[in-house]
């Protein structure tokens, strides 16, 4: 069974940094790209990285470059989304997903259509 576990959000004060993971099973991610996204109340969702292993391509979307980090653990078959000197506008629920497709592009981060499974979903919440 493919699943993708999200974890690690909470809430936090204004400034400071917070890890997500995103734990995959039933799948490698030799195989599919791993895509982060975000929505916020009374937003539309948002793309945030789209990452595959298998060219070792990360995207971020330009808002995002300068603060959020992808990396992962082979081992543990785990994606992590670093977010720094965070802001309250960044308070959100924050999803992973897997890619139909091996390798990311750009384009990715604007088309949630093309992730077929996606994780459960963490809330970020920032205090000012």
């Amino acid at each position: 069974e493919v699943q993708l576990v999200t974890s690690g959000g909470g809430l936090v004060q204004s400034g400071g940094s917070v890890r997500l993971s995103c734990e995959v099973s039933g799948f490698t991610l030799d195989d599919h790209g791993i895509g982060w996204f975000r929505q916020a109340p009374g937003k539309a969702r948002e793309g945030i990285s789209c990452f595959s292993k298998s060219d070792n391509m990360t995207y971020y979307a330009d808002s995002m470059k300068d603060r959020f980090t992808i990396s992962t653990d082979n081992a543990k078959n785990t994606v992590y989304l670093q977010i720094n000197n965070l802001k309250p506008e960044d308070t959100a629920v924050y999803r992973c997903a897997r890619l139909w497709f091996t390798y990311c592009t750009a384009r990715y981060l604007g088309a949630p259509d093309e992730f077929d499974t996606w994780g459960q979903g963490t809330q970020v919440t920032v205090s000012s």
